[in-house]
């Protein structure tokens, strides 16, 4: 079966172009590029709010083959500012499937691209970074000068500098209700919270509070948590001055704190740490990532392009006592983990959340619950 399609093109800030055809809504779009290593789970990465404003490649070259469906949604929405493949399945063929992949990103507004050599493309990212890139599709742009295009990709602002979780916070507090018994409560700060953190959580007896980006320390302490959790999310740490505050408030108060993605780099800028951005980020379903307190290596789901700048090969002293990292990528030995030796906090760069593994990483919420029940005492 053959599909007729819209030209579309797209290009790189620094000018590399690649001509293909329209995948999903007809338009234009503008936005960081980046690529998934996942030959799975194109859904959840659709839906990840740490996508936002990021135009995702995906690697795997067949995309769209089980549709969608109303089970694997991370949120409400899709967040990726733009989608790259390279053959898009003609129908899906999967039990769960409610509607083809290329409906739901045409209704969402999500502009994409097909038929072009994305590997090309991740290897042009891998040598020369993450970088802006535009989508243009539809037969105005079918001869539009590369030149003129890559002028107006690079006015689009940079990852860099972004401050982005208010963005995609709720806007509402809302309420996870424990599975079977309740053992405790947790404040979950939703920085781009994904919709299975809360339901692992609940899952052990936990009572979850999603709180706004913006929410305060009186109304966090309102709560009486057990513990507070931050969200991955999208944008520079850097920029996340009010939550940094606010963590260390936590921290002061001695609440016991977990932090996953964002919120592992947001625990290391309260600890001191600086940040930095990382040439093409670590994202996809197969990082390996070492626990160094046990020495089991965990095959883990990533999609961050910033991380700690905290040293590897010893520990640290900080305001708020010792710390350490606890867990290192073995591609590159970019720091994945920061624990605590003096107080009750620790953090994980990667989504223990996801399938990865496929549940290598559970054993994260465990640690969360062991620090809640050691402050009870």
């Amino acid at each position: 079966m053959l599909i007729d399609r819209d030209p579309a093109v797209l290009v790189l800030e620094d000018g590399r172009t690649f001509r293909g055809d329209a995948y999903g809504a007809v338009g234009e779009t503008v936005g960081e590029a980046v690529f998934s290593t996942g030959m799975t789970g194109y859904q959840e990465t659709l839906t990840d709010p740490s996508y936002h404003r990021q135009v995702v490649v995906m690697t795997a070259p067949h995309v769209g083959n089980t549709g969608i469906n109303t089970e694997d949604p991370e949120s409400t929405r899709f967040w990726v500012s733009g989608y790259v493949v390279r053959d898009p399945a003609l129908r899906p063929s999967n039990w769960r499937s409610t509607k083809p992949l290329e409906d739901e990103l045409r209704d969402q507004g999500v502009v994409g691209i097909s038929g072009i050599d994305t590997r090309a493309l991740t290897r042009h990212l891998r040598e020369r970074g993450a970088m802006r890139v535009g989508i243009f599709s539809g037969d105005e742009y079918a001869d539009a000068s590369p030149t003129v295009l890559a002028d107006r990709v690079r006015t689009a602002p940079s990852m860099a500098g972004a401050a982005l979780a208010s963005e995609v916070s709720t806007t509402e507090p809302y309420v996870v209700e424990a599975v079977g018994e309740r053992r405790f409560r947790v404040a979950a700060i939703d920085l781009g919270i994904k919709a299975m953190t809360p339901q692992l959580m609940a899952q052990h007896g936990i009572e979850v509070h999603v709180l706004p980006q913006w929410a305060t320390f009186d109304e966090v302490a309102a709560l009486e948590p057990d513990g507070v959790f931050f969200s991955n999310g999208p944008g520079d740490p850097a920029t996340a001055e009010s939550e940094v505050a606010l963590l260390r408030q936590v921290l002061d108060a001695g609440i016991p704190f977990f932090g996953i993605c964002f919120g592992n780099q947001l625990l290391g800028r309260a600890l001191g740490f600086g940040t930095y951005k990382l040439k093409y980020g670590h994202r996809g379903i197969n990082q390996p990532v070492m626990d160094r307190t046990t020495g089991k290596v965990e095959v883990t789901a990533h999609n961050h392009g910033f991380a700690v700048d905290a040293p590897i090969d010893r520990d640290s002293d900080t305001p708020y006592g010792r710390a350490r990292v606890s867990h290192v990528c073995l591609n590159d030995e970019v720091v994945e983990g920061i624990e605590c030796l003096d107080i009750p906090a620790y953090s994980v760069q990667y989504h223990p959340e996801a399938a990865a593994g496929p549940h290598d990483a559970a054993y994260l919420f465990d640690r969360f619950v062991e620090l809640m029940q050691g402050a009870q005492k």
